[in-house]
């Protein structure tokens, strides 16, 4: 199996980059490519003592930053390495392809260059978040802004063979996001989504309000992007603003600091836990193969889970248990 990994996506690339796509090749016996600045990648293994020859090295002239808009990825920026890493997936050269670089370019340049399963609408962006008892993944997290009930469909379909096939929940409970548990809530998109999400093939458990998502109310949350991106940066940001409020409690005094060495490693995993980088990284699901999006200041061993659970979404064919869903929906009607 051959992994195609953009060598310059994240915040610690290249470094970081290349020593987890390393740890990736001992580990899991598989063959990497690197795309990106040729020079530069021989000169980071060097200095990290990394063979550079168990890579093969595509050269890349540009990087796509963070700060750019994704749709660049196909005028200024179809140079960059992410570019070449997709279009040497779309070619055949490799299995899967993994970046920690720009999220709305990897969305872009996988819908446009690796190309739709045929029947998906629309790709998604689908982080596993963490919850009080596991996690559940959220589909779409900002890649589509406006959906129609038919793409709501698709991404339940497609959340509940992810969460079935590659996270190992058996029979993933798929829920909408909306502003009340009833049926009639929500707007006409939201409603007919809920019709349609009934007949779909998954375990489709109704509307689930804010309020329950971190309770792991489903496994599979279908939203629309804003609705999505809103509540995992929200997530995000409620979690490091209880994480600082707790630490400013365990610092206020000598009597709290001792209560803080008696239970800081518990603290320290309650932080682990709640932090949606900890699951190495969050596929585009609907495109033709394989395409994971690590986080943007993935270290070595992040990058290495998203390298693991590339080789698993490959493995156990998400993309053909996609297609053969589609295809029973269409018989369906």
């Amino acid at each position: 199996m051959r992994i195609i990994v953009d060598a310059f996506g994240g915040d610690n690339a290249p470094v970081e980059i290349i020593k987890g796509s390393a740890e990736a090749i001992k580990e899991f016996g598989i063959d990497i490519t690197l795309t990106g600045d040729e020079k530069t990648i021989r000169k980071v293994c060097a200095e990290q003592g990394i063979d550079a020859e168990q890579f093969k090295i595509v050269h890349a002239d540009s990087v796509i930053s963070q700060n750019e808009a994704g749709t660049e990825i196909m005028k200024s920026r179809s140079d960059c390495s992410m570019a070449v890493g997709l279009r040497l997936l779309a070619a055949g050269e490799g299995d899967g392809f993994v970046t920690a670089g720009n999220s709305g370019a990897v969305c872009v340049g996988a819908t446009l260059i690796v190309k739709r399963i045929k029947g998906i609408s629309r790709p998604g962006f689908s982080p596993v978040v963490p919850g009080v008892s596991g996690h559940f993944l959220l589909m779409d997290s900002g890649a589509n802004l406006e959906c129609r009930p038919e793409m709501l469909r698709q991404f339940g379909v497609m959340g509940s063979i992810y969460m079935n096939k590659v996270m190992g929940i058996e029979n993933p409970r798929v829920g909408l996001a909306n502003v009340g548990t009833e049926e009639h809530k929500g707007t006409e998109n939201h409603q007919e989504a809920y019709k349609l999400l009934k007949k779909a093939p998954v375990n489709f458990i109704g509307n689930v309000e804010g309020r329950d998502v971190p309770n792991n109310a489903c496994d599979v949350l279908v939203c629309d992007g804003v609705s999505g991106n809103l509540i995992l940066k929200t997530y995000e940001g409620v979690a490091l603003a209880l994480m600082k409020k707790i630490k400013g409690i365990f610092t206020k005094n000598l009597k709290n600091k001792i209560a803080a060495a008696l239970v800081m490693s518990d603290v320290q995993e309650l932080k682990k836990q709640f932090d949606y980088s900890e699951h190495g990284g969050a596929p585009i699901l609907g495109v033709k193969k394989a395409v994971f999006k690590a986080h943007g200041n993935a270290d070595a061993t992040t990058f290495k889970s998203a390298i693991r659970l590339t080789i698993q979404y490959i493995e156990r064919n998400v993309v053909g248990e996609i297609s053969e869903a589609l295809e029973k929906i269409k018989a369906e009607g």
